[in-house]
């Protein structure tokens, strides 16, 4: 059973903890003492129907002030596959955990208002759904009953919508749109009666039927964890290469390049546990034994020979600072892509990006919490980059400050 990974995004009462409660509450994914709880928070508040927002936020300070504020992770499965959806806050101040929560998402749930429409919180959604080359786009237009469920309302917002498709150059993703009711379930899990007009799927059939999965055709890349050379006489001579595939597929006979030595070797056997297994794809762990001994350390990263990536000790990157601390460009900072590490220094600060106009503007004053710039990096040791847009997972990398340990951001090669 796959696993879909969902990310939502929402400006303030969009409604966004209602539709996730909705969607849980109608699959039957919510405990039934959790449900006592929140029939008697929301009697205590005075209200009739259940607070489904309850079920998400679950900060004091999230209850208190009706905000989604830190990355709520919540696990819910159907008879057809399982889901992991990030919840992530929509403010502007907090552009770092909704990074976070994109970070690992196959679809991103933008929500809106339908009385609202459009607003500044929506365009800086798409923008880091863009940034972050999610492939499937989801407007969910909530509180449609707060409209009386008109047409008209829906399909002048799909207008807009279609719109910003094209201003944000997105014609090469998946975009659907839903009208819906979170507050009293229309178009969520069951079909609505409200809106006899709108002959699409629910927003979970849609979820349902999504097809995806690894991309066969992206080059090999394949990155070391750890060399295992075990302490028995059974397998004295055993030499393995513990490490993920990254990217691409691997096959026994396959002829691969160590890109930091340049030295090559043949693929003789593909391990997973006790099973030998004739090729690997994208996202599987497995250990390689080689036909001759070469030098490979954790860290390195493995190509079939036609393949190769170019390495360079300079990078042009786009990158989320996290940190409360602004970056210090007289620091050198670690950075860190899978295993491997290198001591990094910002070399330039070239532009930041407006909030309010959407564009990267050059000479920023300082790189602070929740920006995101455009830098030139240093590097001490040779980089194997990919772009992130070709192949996200080894296109991305964590900066690490030295003297807290603490991650400070997160970029992205250009």
């Amino acid at each position: 059973m796959k696993i879909l990974r969902v990310s939502t995004a929402g400006s303030v009462d969009d409604g966004k903890s209602t539709f996730i409660g909705r969607l849980l509450y109608d699959t039957a994914s919510i405990p039934k003492d959790k449900i006592a709880h929140i029939k008697a928070v929301s009697q205590k508040k005075g209200l009739t129907d259940l607070d489904l927002s309850l079920v998400t936020d679950g900060l004091i300070a999230e209850r208190e002030q009706g905000i989604t504020i830190d990355v709520a992770h919540i696990y819910f499965s159907t008879a057809k596959r399982k889901y992991i959806i990030a919840d992530s806050p929509g403010h502007i101040e907090y552009t770092r955990n909704m990074i976070t929560g994109a970070s690992n998402s196959n679809v991103f749930i933008i929500l809106i208002d339908a009385r609202q429409g459009i607003v500044e919180q929506t365009k800086r959604h798409l923008f880091v759904a863009k940034l972050m080359e999610i492939p499937e786009i989801i407007f969910v237009i909530n509180k449609m009953d707060l409209v009386d469920f008109r047409e008209d309302v829906y399909n002048q917002l799909l207008t807009d919508l279609k719109e910003l498709q094209e201003k944000f150059e997105l014609n090469s993703r998946r975009l659907s749109f839903f009208p819906i009711s979170a507050k009293l379930g229309d178009n969520v899990v069951n079909r609505s009666e409200n809106m006899a007009w709108y002959k699409g799927h629910t927003v979970l059939n849609h979820l349902e039927n999504l097809t995806y999965g690894p991309k066969t055709d992206r080059p090999l890349r394949f990155s070391v964890q750890y060399v295992i050379r075990p302490n028995s006489d059974a397998f004295h001579d055993f030499r393995g290469f513990a490490g993920k595939v990254v990217s691409g597929k691997i096959h026994v006979g396959d002829e691969i390049v160590v890109l930091r030595s340049n030295q090559t070797a043949k693929i003789i056997a593909i391990h997973r546990n006790k099973m030998q297994l004739l090729t690997a794809g994208e996202e599987e762990a497995v250990v390689l034994e080689l036909d001759k001994d070469i030098a490979i350390s954790r860290g390195d990263l493995l190509t079939h020979v036609r393949e190769s990536v170019e390495g360079t000790r300079e990078l042009n990157v786009k990158m989320c600072w996290l940190n409360a601390e602004p970056l210090n460009q007289n620091l050198k900072y670690i950075l860190k892509q899978g295993p491997f590490e290198s001591q990094v220094k910002i070399d330039q600060i070239y532009a930041q990006l407006d909030f309010d106009q959407l564009k990267f503007l050059p000479n920023p004053i300082k790189v602070g919490v929740n920006s995101i710039t455009e830098i030139g990096l240093k590097s001490a040791n040779v980089l194997f980059m990919d772009a992130f847009e070709s192949i996200p997972r080894n296109g991305a990398f964590i900066l690490i400050d030295p003297h807290s340990n603490g991650t400070v951001a997160v970029g992205f090669k250009s």
